[in-house]
């Protein structure tokens, strides 16, 4: 099992440069989890494309869905606690912070392409490229 943030999970399902890396992913470990934030952070990218006439309402409802199938049983709140003192001890938002706690809570990695989150969480973060290595 691994973490992953919102951005991961988008390139699996939103045509990008990143797409395969995220599709080998997938297919390397099938266990993705996230905390519930998730699902409205990917919302928000699915709500861009659709106002720049890049998805269509169906085409954006059906990725959220299909990404909802995915991480079904995988989704998880995380304490209010544990992400307040990791923003106490870094410079992300605590939105990013939710990913990091749960990865810890879990033990396992946190696959993000956010550089902020690699940089203050180095030993529980990791960008897809290393990944997949």
């Amino acid at each position: 099992m691994i973490v992953v943030d919102s951005n991961i999970i988008a390139y699996l399902f939103i045509p990008s440069e990143f797409s395969s890396q995220a599709e080998q992913l997938r297919m390397k470990e099938s266990q993705w989890a996230a905390p519930i934030l998730w699902r409205s952070e990917l919302r928000n990218v699915l709500a861009l494309y659709l106002r720049k006439n890049l998805l269509s309402f169906d085409e954006a409802y059906a990725i959220q869905t299909e990404a909802e199938v995915l991480l079904k049983d995988f989704e998880f709140e995380i304490p209010s606690l544990e992400v307040m003192r990791l923003v106490e001890s870094s410079n992300c938002s605590a939105y990013d912070c939710e990913f990091v706690a749960l990865a810890k809570r879990l033990d396992v990695k946190l696959v993000t392409a956010d550089k902020k989150i690699l940089k203050e969480f180095p030993k529980i973060a990791m960008p897809l490229e290393s990944a997949l290595a």
